[in-house]
């Protein structure tokens, strides 16, 4: 007797009648009862081979729900899935080019006018201001809390 283990554990279902799970087992004899019944129900009426046909087709849906699954899950699970995708929760999806051409002018030409309006030297002289007001913010805030409290990197080694 030769057992076949998966790869993958999570992949594991348990054969517990003929080599079937619980869930195809059950599916499959919905599936049969449901086209026998049809079976005998329009076999009077439709005829044999016209109630084979209608047995047959009354039987797929339960058989699928057993036997399929999709994206590794289950018929059933699948169906609720698109049912609250695309007919409870629809998404508008509304398509937009973009011209990359075009907008890399725009912004370059709005770089030529943002850089003939400023006058030369003012934005270093404000960078520098902005960044010592930021270390001096730092420092305060440093002092504030005290040396003990934290861990801080200073040129390259821990101070405490």
């Amino acid at each position: 007797m030769e057992v076949k283990v998966p790869r993958d554990i999570l992949q594991y279902e348990e054969s517990l009648f003929f080599g079937l799970t619980l869930r195809q087992f059950l599916f499959s004899v919905i599936a049969i009862a449901v086209a026998v019944g049809s079976f005998l129900l329009c076999k009077p009426m439709l005829g044999t081979e016209t109630a084979s046909w209608v047995c047959m087709v009354s039987a797929l849906p339960f058989a699928l729900l057993g036997f399929v699954r999709y994206n590794g899950m289950t018929a059933d699970q699948f169906v609720k899935v698109w049912v609250r995708s695309e007919i409870l929760f629809p998404k508008v999806l509304v398509y937009r080019g973009t011209n990359l051409y075009a907008d890399l002018i725009e912004f370059d030409r709005e770089e030529e006018a943002n850089a003939k309006n400023k006058k030369p030297g003012k934005t270093e002289e404000k960078l520098k201001a902005k960044k010592q007001k930021e270390k001096r913010r730092r420092e305060k805030d440093f002092e504030r809390r005290g040396r003990n409290i934290f861990k801080f990197r200073k040129r390259g080694r821990i101070v405490r």
